[in-house]
C-alpha cells in the first residue's frame, strides 16, 4: 500500500511536471504548418508586426500572434497584418486544434474560402474588415463550437458581404452555442419576422450587433426569448416601427444603440430606468417621440444619446440621479423651458450637447463637473448673464459653443481664460459693452473665437492679436470701432479666418512695401463686408488658399480685377453693395470653382458672367445686365438660387431657365421681359421654392399645368399685364404663403380654392377685374396664418360673409404666439434649412457638388467649416433664406415693407362694391394694424366691437353709407395715427379724448350729422360744407382725365356736339365713352364713390 502511496504521490506529479512543460513547446508539424501559411499569406513586410518575425529559428508558440495549448495552436492573429491574398488552399485550414482566429483589418480582396468548416474546433472568427466580399458560404454554419463570429465591414470599405443563398437563418441554424455575433455592414436584407425568428434559436446570445444590414422592421416578439442580452446594436437599418415594449424585459442589457432607424411611435420610457442600462443612443429617428421620466437613482448609466429625435417636454431635475453620466446629447430636438439647477451635481460630466431645443432661462453653471470637455447650447432661447463664476475650475474644457441664444450682458473674461479652451462660440446673441483686454495671452490655446452678431462696443481688444495660436476669428455684426491696421493680422501666423464685417470699423490697408504683403498669413476665409474699403486690398493677390472672401457693402470702384477669379479654391465671393462698373478679362481659360457669386447692387452691365459652372447661388439682381446666353443651363447646370431682378433684360423669357434641373429660387422681376410666361416655368415647379416675375410686361394667360407636386413657397407676378382666369391648380402648391398677383388684368370669380392652402400668409389681388362675392360657403378649410390681405380695387361685389373670417386666427392674435421669435418672412429655400450643417450638405445640394466641396475643403479642421458654413447658411448673402417686399396701402399711403414682418397684419378690401353691414366676426380680427374698407356701399353702423382693435394704427372707413354715431370705443385705441370716416352718413358728436381731436376736419367731412371738433361745435344749427353738385358726382366724367375726353370730343366735334345740350342724351354718351376705353385701355378701370346715399361711377387709371 505504501508502495502505491509513494507511486501516486511522487511519480504521477512528475509525470504532470514533464506534460507541463511540453506545452511550452511548439510541436514541429504546428511549425511548419505555421511556416507554410507564411510563405502562402501575400503581406508588406515593411509593415508587418507578426508575420515578419516568423521563422525557423524560434519556438512558434513565442511567436507574436501566436497561442498554444500542449504544443498544438489554438490561437492565431493576424489582424492588421496587411495581408493581400494567399489565404485559399493555405495549411491554415489543417490547424485541426484551432480555436480563435482573428484575421481582421486586412485586404484580402476575395470572398470567403469554403475551407472554413474544416476548423471544426474554432470557438472565435473574426473576418471583420479583411475584404472578404460577396456570398458568406455556407459552409460557415457548420462551424458549430462557434461562441463568437465577427463578420462585421465598416461603412466606408469598398467590400461588402451578403447573407442571400444561404440567408441568415440558415446560416445561424447550427450556431447555438454563440454568445456573440456581429454582422455590421453585412447585406442580410430580411424582413422583421425572418431576421428576428432566424436569431431566436441562440438562446445564449449576449451581444448582437447588426448596424447597417438593410434589416426591415417590425422588431418580432420573438426576439423577446434572448433573455441574455446584453449589447443590441441596431444602428442605420429601415426598420420603420415603434420601440417594442419587450426590450425592458431584457434585466441584462447594457448597451442599446438603436439609432437611424426610421423608428417612430413613442420611446418606451421604462427602458430609461432600466438599471443595468450603461449606453443609450437612438439618435437620428426624427419620428421617434417621447419625454425624459423621472430618472431613478442610477449609478451605471453614461452615455444618452437623443440627439436628432422628436423628445419633447422638460429636462427633469431628477437628471442628476445619474450619477455617472458622462455623455449627454439631446441636440435637434424639442425640449422646452429652463434647464434644471441639479445639472451641476452631475460631476462625471465629460461631453454635453443640447443645441437646437427650446430651452429658456439662464444657463445652469457645470463647474462641479471637473472633467467636462465639450459644451454645446446652440441655437435655443436662453436669457439672461453669464455669471462670472460659471465657467471656475473648468481646467478640461475644449469647446465651449452658446451661440444662437438671446444671452445678453457682459461677456466674462474667465471665459477667455480657461487654460485649455480651444474653441469659444458666443455668436448671435446679445452681449454687449466693451471687450476687456484678455491677461496672460501668451499661455493661452484659444483658437477659434466666434462673437459676432452681437452687440459689442468699444475698441477691439488688442491683446486678441497676439494670441498665437488663433486660427478663427469671427467678429463681424458688432457695433466695434475704431480702426484695425492690416499689419496686426501680420503678428497672427496661424490665422485661418478673419471675419470683421458689419461694425463701426475702418480698415487700413495700406503696407509699406511688397515684402509686407508677403508676410501676412496664408487665410481661407476673409470677411471684411462694411470695413470702408475704397479698393481691393493688394495683400489679396498673394491669398492663394483663399475659400471665401467677402468685400460686400464698401465704397470700392472701377473694375474686378481678373485675379480675383482666379483662385483654384474660391467658393464663396460676395462683391455687392460696391460702384463696380466692369470685370476685367479674359474669362475664357478660367477654371472656377465658385459655388456661390453675389455681385448685386454694382453697376455692372453687358452679358452675365457664365464662366462659374459648379454656382449654386448666383445673385445678379440691381446691376444694368441685359443678355444671358440662350443655353444657359449649359453654363451653370447646378444653380440653386438665381437672381437676375432689377436689370434691363428684355424679350421673352427663355425656357432655358426650365431646363435647371435644381432651381429653387428664380427672381427676374423689375426687368422688360414681355410676351407669355413659359409653360414650363409652371409645369417644373415640384422643385422650385421661390418665383418672382414682378414687374415685367407679361401678358397672356396663367398656366393651368401647376404640378400635383408643387413646392413653391412664394408666387410674385404683380405688376404684369397677365389676364384670364387664376387658374385652379394653384390649390396644389399646398406650401404656398405669398400669393402676389396684383396689378394685372385677371377678371374672375374669388378664388375660393385658395382657402385649403392653410400655410397662405399673404394674399394681394389687388387692381384687377375681379368680380363677384368672396363668400366660400362650400369650404371647410382655414386661412389659419393669414396676415396681409389686399383685395382692393376690384369688382368684388356682395355682404361681407361673417364666417369667412372666422378662421383666420394669426389675425385674431391667437395667445400662443405671444412666445414666438418674431422677426421678417422669410423663404426657406432648402428643405430643414435651420439644421443644415456642414456635416450633412449633401441634404441640400448635389452629392457631386458636396464631394466636389469636400474635397477643396479637404485640409480644413471640422470645426472651422462647420462654423463658416453655418455663417453661410444663416445670412441673406448664402442664399438659403429668401426675403421680400410687398406693397401695401397704410394711413392713405402706399408704403413698401421691404420685409414683411410676421407680425404686420393688414386687410384692405377698399374700392369694390361690398354692402350691407360690417361683419361683427371682421372687428374680431384683434391684432389688425391696418384696415381699410373705403370705397364701398357698406350701410348700417360702424360695430361698437371695433374698441377691440386694440393694435389698430390705420382705419379707413370713408366713402361708404355708414350711418348712426361714431362710437366711443374708437377714442380708446391708443395706436391709431390714421382715421377717415368722410362721406358717410354719420350724425352725432365726434367722440373726444386720445387723438380723435388731432386728425384732420378732411377725415370727417362728407357727414352732414357730425359736429365737434375738428368740424363746427355742435351748438351750432347747421353744420357742413360745401358740397359738389349732381352734375360733378352723376355721370362718368373724372375731371382728372378731362383732357383724353376733350380729345375724343375735338375728334367727333361734329357729331357729338348737339348732343352736348341734351343732359339725357349726355350722360348715355359719356357713359359709351367710358365704357369703349375701359375695353380698350388696360389701364383704366372704374371706381365708386358715394354721395348722400347713392353710388356714382367714375373711370380711372388703375395703378
Amino acid at each position: 500500500m505504501r508502495i502505491h502511496q509513494i507511486f501516486f504521490t511522487f511519480f504521477i506529479p512528475l509525470c504532470l511536471i514533464n506534460i507541463d512543460v511540453a506545452t511550452f513547446h511548439c510541436l514541429d508539424h504546428q511549425q511548419f504548418l505555421l511556416l507554410h501559411l507564411k510563405d502562402n499569406l501575400v503581406f508588406n513586410p515593411d509593415t508587418s508586426k507578426k508575420l515578419v518575425h516568423w521563422n525557423h529559428s524560434g519556438d512558434c508558440c513565442q511567436w507574436n500572434g501566436v497561442t498554444c495549448s500542449m504544443g498544438q495552436v489554438i490561437g492565431l492573429d493576424l489582424c492588421e497584418e496587411f495581408i493581400s491574398g494567399g489565404l485559399n488552399n493555405s495549411s491554415l485550414f489543417k490547424l485541426q486544434y484551432l480555436q480563435n482566429l482573428n484575421l481582421a483589418y486586412n485586404d484580402f480582396n476575395s470572398s470567403i474560402p469554403l475551407e472554413f468548416d474544416k476548423l471544426k474546433n474554432l470557438r472565435c472568427l473574426n473576418l471583420s474588415n479583411a475584404g472578404f466580399h460577396g456570398q458568406i458560404p455556407a459552409q460557415i454554419s457548420h462551424l458549430t463550437n462557434l461562441t463568437t463570429l465577427d463578420l462585421s465591414t465598416s461603412l466606408a470599405s469598398q467590400h461588402f458581404l451578403k447573407l442571400q443563398n444561404p440567408n441568415i437563418e440558415m446560416i445561424l441554424q447550427n450556431l447555438t452555442k454563440l454568445t456573440e455575433l456581429y454582422l455590421d455592414g453585412v447585406r442580410v436584407s430580411a424582413e422583421g419576422k425572418e431576421w428576428c425568428h432566424a436569431l431566436s434559436s441562440l438562446q445564449k446570445l449576449k451581444v448582437l450587433s447588426m448596424a447597417s444590414c438593410n434589416i426591415s422592421g417590425p422588431i418580432d416578439s420573438s426576439l423577446e426569448a434572448l433573455e441574455e442580452l446584453s449589447v443590441v446594436r441596431l444602428n442605420l437599418n429601415n426598420i420603420s416601427s415603434p420601440v417594442p415594449e419587450f426590450l425592458v424585459n431584457f434585466s441584462n442589457l447594457n448597451v442599446l444603440e438603436l439609432s437611424s432607424c426610421w423608428l417612430r411611435g413613442n420611446f418606451p420610457k421604462g427602458i430609461f430606468q432600466m438599471q443595468t442600462l450603461s449606453v443609450l443612443d437612438i439618435s437620428n429617428n426624427q419620428d421617434l417621440h417621447g419625454a425624459l421620466p423621472n430618472f431613478l437613482q442610477q449609478e451605471v448609466l453614461h452615455t444618452m444619446n437623443l440627439s436628432n429625435t422628436n423628445f419633447s417636454g422638460k429636462l427633469p431635475g431628477s437628471i442628476s440621479n445619474l450619477k455617472q453620466l458622462s455623455k449627454l446629447d439631446l441636440s435637434n430636438c424639442q425640449f422646452i423651458e429652463t434647464l434644471p439647477i441639479s445639472m451641476s451635481e452631475i460631476t462625471q460630466l465629460v461631453h454635453v450637447d443640447l443645441s437646437f431645443n427650446k430651452f429658456t432661462g439662464p444657463l445652469p453653471s457645470l463647474k462641479m463637473a471637473k472633467n467636462l470637455r465639450y459644451l454645446s447650447l446652440l441655437h435655443n432661447n436662453l436669457t439672461g448673464a453669464i455669471p462670472t463664476t460659471h465657467f471656475e475650475g473648468l481646467e478640461n474644457l475644449l469647446t465651449v459653443n452658446l451661440g444662437d441664444n438671446s444671452l445678453n450682458g457682459k461677456i466674462p473674461l474667465t471665459l477667455f481664460t480657461l487654460p485649455s479652451l480651444q474653441e469659444l462660440t458666443l455668436s448671435h446673441n446679445g452681449f454687449d459693452g466693451l471687450l476687456d483686454e484678455f491677461p496672460n495671452v501668451s499661455a493661452s490655446k484659444l483658437q477659434l473665437i466666434d462673437l459676432s452678431s452681437n452687440k459689442l462696443q468699444g475698441p477691439i481688444p488688442e491683446s486678441i492679436f497676439h494670441i498665437n495660436g488663433l486660427r478663427f476669428l469671427q467678429l463681424s455684426a458688432n457695433e466695434f470701432n475704431g480702426t484695425i491696421k492690416l499689419v496686426m493680422i501680420q503678428r497672427l501666423h496661424n490665422l485661418h479666418t478673419l471675419g470683421l464685417s458689419h461694425n463701426k470699423l475702418s480698415v487700413d490697408i495700406i503696407v509699406n512695401d511688397d515684402h509686407d504683403l508677403s508676410s501676412f498669413p496664408s487665410m481661407k476665409y476673409i470677411l471684411l463686408a462694411s470695413c470702408k474699403l475704397r479698393e481691393f486690398p493688394g495683400f489679396l493677390r498673394n491669398q492663394s488658399q483663399l475659400n471665401a472672401l467677402d468685400l460686400s457693402n464698401n465704397q470700392i470702384q472701377g473694375i474686378v480685377p481678373n485675379w480675383i477669379w482666379r483662385f483654384d479654391s474660391l467658393v464663396y465671393l460676395n462683391l455687392s453693395n460696391n460702384f463696380l462698373t466692369n470685370m476685367e478679362g479674359p474669362f475664357d481659360d478660367l477654371n472656377s470653382n465658385l459655388y456661390i457669386l453675389d455681385l448685386h447692387s454694382n453697376q455692372l452691365s453687358g452679358s452675365i458672367p457664365t464662366f462659374t459652372k459648379y454656382a449654386v447661388h448666383l445673385d445678379y439682381s440691381s446691376n444694368k445686365f441685359n443678355t444671358a446666353p440662350l443655353d444657359l443651363d449649359k453654363y451653370i447646370p447646378f444653380v440653386y438660387f438665381l437672381s437676375l431682378s432689377n436689370n434691363t433684360f428684355q424679350g421673352k423669357i427663355h425656357e432655358a431657365f426650365c431646363n435647371l434641373s435644381s432651381l429653387r429660387l428664380l427672381d427676374l422681376s423689375y426687368n422688360r421681359f414681355n410676351d407669355l410666361i413659359p409653360k414650363c416655368l409652371m409645369r417644373r415647379n415640384n422643385t422650385l421654392r421661390v418665383l418672382n416675375l414682378a414687374g415685367n410686361k407679361l401678358k397672356g394667360y396663367l398656366s393651368d399645368t401647376i404640378s400635383s407636386s408643387c413646392n413653391l413657397r412664394f408666387l410674385n407676378l404683380n405688376g404684369n399685364l397677365l389676364g384670364g382666369v387664376i387658374p385652379d391648380s394653384l390649390a396644389n402648391c399646398q406650401s404656398l404663403q405669398v400669393l402676389n398677383l396684383g396689378s394685372n388684368q385677371f377678371s374672375d370669380r374669388f378664388p375660393c380654392f385658395l382657402s385649403n392652402i392653410s400655410s397662405l400668409r399673404v394674399l394681394i389681388l389687388r387692381s384687377n377685374k375681379l368680380n363677384g362675392p368672396i363668400a366660400c360657403p362650400h369650404n371647410t378649410s382655414n386661412w389659419e396664418m393669414l396676415h396681409i390681405v389686399d383685395l382692393a380695387y376690384n369688382n368684388f361685389s356682395g355682404i361681407l360673409p361673417g364666417p369667412f373670417f372666422r378662421s383666420w386666427t394669426k389675425m385674431m392674435g391667437n395667445e400662443a404666439e405671444s412666445h414666438e421669435k418674431y422677426g421678417s418672412l422669410f423663404f426657406d429655400v432648402f428643405d430643414n434649412h435651420a439644421t443644415v450643417r456642414y456635416n450633412n450638405l449633401f441634404t441640400v445640394i448635389s452629392k457631386f457638388l458636396v464631394m466636389k466641396l469636400y474635397k477643396l475643403l479637404a485640409t480644413e479642421p471640422y470645426f472651422v467649416a462647420d462654423h463658416i458654413f453655418a455663417y453661410y447658411v444663416t445670412s441673406n448673402e448664402f442664399g438659403g433664406r429668401y426675403l421680400d417686399s410687398v406693397t401695401i396701402v397704410n394711413k392713405a399711403l402706399q408704403m413698401k415693407l421691404i420685409k414683411i414682418p410676421t407680425i404686420f397684419t393688414s386687410l384692405d378690401l377698399s374700392s369694390n362694391h361690398f354692402e350691407g353691414p360690417i361683419p361683427e366676426e371682421l372687428v374680431s380680427l384683434k391684432a389688425l394694424n391696418v384696415l381699410n374698407l373705403s370705397h364701398n356701399a357698406f350701410s348700417s353702423h360702424i360695430p361698437l366691437s371695433i374698441g377691440s382693435l386694440v393694435h389698430l394704427e390705420s382705419l379707413d372707413l370713408s366713402n361708404n353709407n355708414l350711418s348712426g354715431k361714431i362710437p366711443l370705443e374708437l377714442a380708446s385705441l391708443n395706436f391709431l395715427a390714421y382715421l377717415n370716416l368722410s362721406f358717410n352718413q354719420l350724425r352725432g358728436q365726434i367722440p373726444t379724448g386720445a387723438q380723435m381731436q388731432t386728425f384732420d376736419a378732411s377725415y370727417f367731412e362728407g357727414n352732414e350729422g357730425l359736429c365737434g371738433p375738428p368740424l363746427k361745435d355742435c351748438t351750432n344749427d347747421r353744420v357742413g360744407h360745401s358740397l359738389p353738385t349732381p352734375y360733378e358726382m352723376h355721370g362718368s366724367i373724372d375731371w382728372n382725365f378731362l383732357s383724353v375726353e376733350l380729345g375724343f370730343i375735338f375728334g367727333f366735334g361734329i357729331t357729338i356736339l348737339p348732343l352736348m345740350f341734351f343732359q339725357r342724351w349726355g350722360l348715355l354718351y359719356w357713359q359709351r365713352v367710358d365704357e369703349l376705353l375701359y375695353m380698350l385701355v388696360p389701364q383704366f378701370g372704374f371706381v365708386y364713390e358715394h354721395y348722400r346715399g347713392q353710388r356714382y361711377r367714375t373711370l380711372r387709371w388703375i395703378v
